[in-house]
């Protein structure tokens, strides 16, 4: 269970800055004129490969939604879609940390609780020790059994 939540806040953990640089360049996209000149920028098509492109003002953007999945958005419901998947990834991640803790100190409890049960155990068999049978003085237990 631990594990499981240490991965989810690790992905949204990932997840949060690329949430981040999109809503940044949505906002970026909405703050330009229609009449503006064009922005020539490079990107990245994968790690090692980047691609020239003139972007012109424009009213919609495409998000990539995952699952091979790209749709296009008016960039003020772009913007607005990115800040709600932003505030619940912050908000998940936040569970998931209070999560942890919760579970930390259960795993703290458990073990303490653990040790306690052990440590009665050990006190009682050595109760029952004294009580059946006497030590000799190499420690080795000696039986009394009644009538002799």
């Amino acid at each position: 269970m631990e594990v499981n939540t240490q991965r989810r806040a690790a992905g949204l953990k990932e997840k949060i800055p690329d949430i981040q640089k999109t809503l940044e360049m949505v906002q970026f996209f909405q703050s330009r004129k229609p009449g503006s000149d064009p922005i020539e920028t490079t990107f990245e098509l994968n790690d090692t490969l980047y691609a020239k492109a003139v972007i012109p003002p424009t009213d919609e953007v495409y998000l990539w939604l995952g699952a091979n999945v790209m749709l296009s958005y008016p960039v003020a419901e772009a913007e607005t879609l990115l800040e709600s998947k932003l505030s619940t990834a912050q908000q998940s991640l936040e569970n998931c940390e209070e999560d942890l803790d919760f579970l930390r100190e259960q795993i703290t409890t458990l073990e303490v609780a653990t040790a306690r049960v052990y440590n009665w155990e050990v006190t009682m068999k050595r109760k029952d020790k004294s009580e059946h049978g006497e030590e000799d003085a190499e420690g080795e237990t000696k039986r009394v059994l009644p009538n002799g």
